[in-house]
């Protein structure tokens, strides 16, 4: 039977070049009610309002909320959708939508009708959602409002299309159920900061941006082979899989030339993701086999969360036409690399990027706070970071194969550390790497070149030239979380800089800049590492460094609880501490419910699956033994072992979903993989009912 699944898989012929569709700049966002179609379709008037509350200069305007809804219906209908929905992202981790149908009646007659009402507030259950005891199932009612700065888009299926409003989502009360209305408010948080910042500096006001480059990794399956794999199905994961002879070890797949039906399924992909305006740049092979990655252009931090969720959706929805399956779990796959979601972070102001080290010495000074301020930020609540990166996928993948340890450090590269040493010691005690002596003077930093450090894959957090790369998300998880966390820790620090730097003078500004940067470092210092973050030494390290270790998902979410975390995101009016308290429960719950899903399907897996196979094969054996054969004898022996091991196993594993105990469950499906993995290597090959992972990984 596996034999043909591997056979169907290795023969499947490519898609025709037009079923792929055209991917040519000119269809480009043409799914999107973008600026451009706003411009056309909107009186100058509202246009104007529109633009201003998409900037956040300004508050919705009530009143054009039903000529931008007739507007929008207008330009929906005449792309084809039929219905529109409210587009959300509840704490799932994933969106959520329910579609109604422009129908309505005028005069007994059907029309197509979209008010402002139903633009701007829609009303789902909010009893089925997660929400850690803040709706209970009496208590339905919820609310979408509509997110006029992230454009309206339309998703298609197979014969027919519908109009998607983004929005946040809260309940009756007004308690925040969704991952984008904290993004947002910590967007605007920490815009006000930097906007403090840069006015201390004597910079005139200018727009704040924070951008987000978002790379997806991401595994391709053959379909036949994920379902026949119930674990998959099941969990996302594959519980049982002995390591094949071959996998990543001879560093042949990263960068390799893109077979011809990924690079087939991955066109598809960019045709999609263009037509929704997502400016998809990059697509290579990963470290493992089967492994791939898609990163996009930079974009505004809350459209690229937004265009991020759309692209996990398109990645799923293309590879099933292609009879692939699309694997965005972190660790799919034992003892090969894992799948990360790196979210490249950066600050712009006006035109300039806060985090490029410029090319004259005021723009270094600018520079420089930025990155003194987030290594506060970073040292201060790395325990928060870590966090918001929790999850039962992740704790599969953190600190092996190429993905970073639990524990949060940052990464500068030689050249900016010695920079952050000679601020520390003094200034203009040594040369730089470029051979200028330093001084922290506004008017005399010495040039910064862009690419200042190397890269550093074992960290967590690292700098890479002009933003900071966070590579502990996992490659399931949504970036609103972690960029929520990140804006808000970072706003209190550039806080904290601007508070001193306003009470300077201007005759002293230089000397207070120069001595707060130094204090910051001294005091921060310790979270900088740019070594390998693999060594078992490090995390001796850390320890002595004080820096959290906090390697699971219950250890990882405590800091939710912490009273002091609280009164930060309450400060910034992010998170109240009810919504805090809230979202421990939610993921509290979610790890120990996943937990019980894998531990359940690996038990019914060895029992119907594995189990039946291996005793007939013992029968087979034991039939034989009327001769004088030692390899027969040794073999049902080893076989016997085998069985019995397995058998000890599903009992350990029965009585650990009986506890319900996470300890006991995790050591329960370490034993019964074990167990499984040791008879995959005995049984006879075309007996074995599960695909292998030498088939998995390199057929498709």
């Amino acid at each position: 039977m596996r034999s043909k699944l591997v056979l169907a898989a290795s023969e499947r012929p490519l898609p025709s070049g037009d079923a792929l569709g055209a991917t040519v700049l000119d269809h480009f966002a043409e799914d999107v009610f973008d600026i451009s179609k706003m411009a056309t379709c909107l009186s100058k008037p509202t246009f104007k309002k529109l633009m201003g509350t998409m900037q956040g200069m300004q508050a919705l305007d009530p009143s054009i909320a039903d000529e931008v809804a007739s507007a929008m219906k207008a330009w929906a209908v005449s792309r084809g959708a039929t219905h529109y929905t409210h587009w959300f992202q509840p704490l799932t981790g994933g969106t959520a939508e329910k579609h109604d149908a422009f129908l309505d009646f005028q005069d007994e007659k059907a029309i197509f009708a979209f008010s402002g009402k139903m633009l701007t507030v829609g009303e789902p259950d909010a009893s089925s959602f997660p929400s850690g005891g803040l709706r209970t199932t009496f208590e339905a009612r919820g609310y979408t409002a509509w997110d006029p700065t992230s454009p309206a888009f339309i998703k298609r299926h197979s014969n027919g299309a519908t109009l998607c409003v983004p929005s946040v989502f809260c309940s009756y009360h007004g308690e925040v159920l969704d991952r984008k209305t904290p993004l947002l408010r910590s967007t605007q948080a920490l815009k006000t900061a930097v906007t403090r910042l840069m006015s201390a500096f004597g910079f005139p006001v200018s727009p704040v941006k924070i951008t987000l480059g978002a790379e997806q990794e991401y595994f391709l399956v053959d379909k036949k082979f994920y379902l026949s794999r119930p674990d998959l199905i099941q969990s996302g994961r594959t519980l049982f899989g002995a390591p094949p002879a071959k996998h990543q070890q001879l560093e042949d797949h990263y960068f390799g030339s893109i077979p011809p039906r990924i690079l087939a399924f991955m066109t598809e992909v960019e045709a999609e993701l263009w037509k929704l305006g997502i400016p998809a740049k990059t697509r290579h092979n990963e470290a493992a086999p089967a492994q791939f990655e898609l990163a996009p252009i930079f974009e505004e931090l809350n459209l690229a969360v937004d265009h991020n969720m759309l692209v996990m959706e398109v990645l799923r929805t293309v590879a099933n036409r292609h009879g692939l399956f699309c694997l965005l779990h972190e660790k799919p796959f034992a003892g090969v690399n894992g799948s990360g979601k790196h979210n490249n972070w950066s600050v712009c102001y006006g035109d300039k990027n806060l985090l490029d080290p410029g090319s004259n010495p005021q723009e270094n000074a600018v520079f420089l706070a930025m990155l003194i301020a987030v290594i506060r930020a970073v040292d201060m609540h790395s325990d928060m970071l870590r966090a918001v990166t929790s999850g039962i996928g992740n704790d599969c993948r953190l600190g092996a194969n190429e993905a970073p340890p639990a524990i949060i450090s940052i990464f500068l590269g030689d050249q900016l550390n010695e920079v952050i040493e000679q601020i520390e010691k003094g200034a203009g005690r040594k040369k730089t790497a470029a051979g200028q002596a330093l001084r922290i003077g506004v008017d005399s930093l010495p040039t910064l070149q862009a690419d200042t450090t190397d890269r550093n894959r074992t960290s967590p957090f690292a700098f890479t030239g002009n933003k900071f790369e966070f590579r502990a998300p996992g490659s399931s998880q949504s970036c609103a979380g972690v960029n929520m966390v990140l804006n808000t820790i970072v706003a209190e620090s550039v806080d904290f800089i601007a508070d001193k730097l306003e009470k300077a003078t201007k005759e002293n500004f230089n000397s207070v800049l120069q001595g707060l940067l130094k204090s910051e470092i001294t005091a921060h210092k310790r979270v900088i590492f740019n070594g390998d973050g693999y060594n078992a030494k490090w995390v001796e390290e850390a320890r002595k460094r004080g820096l959290p270790n906090l390697p699971s998902t219950l250890e990882g979410i405590a800091p939710l609880l912490s009273s002091a975390n609280q009164a930060l995101f309450a400060k910034y009016r992010v998170l109240n501490a009810t919504e805090m308290r809230s979202r421990y429960e939610v993921f509290q719950e979610e790890y120990l419910r996943r937990l019980m899903i894998e531990a359940g399907i690996a038990q019914e897996i060895a029992i119907s699956m594995i189990r039946p196979v291996a005793l007939k094969e013992y029968a087979k054996l034991v039939g034989g033994l009327a001769g004088d054969c030692r390899a027969l004898k040794r073999a049902a022996m080893e076989l016997s072992q085998r069985l019995d091991a397995l058998d000890d196993a599903c009992q350990k594993m029965e009585n650990a979903l009986s506890s319900q105990e996470p300890k006991a469950l995790l050591s329960a499906l370490q034993t019964i993989r074990i167990a499984v993995d040791a008879m995959e290597k005995i049984i006879d090959d075309t007996q074995w009912p599960l695909p292998k992972y030498r088939e998995m990984l390199f057929v498709y």
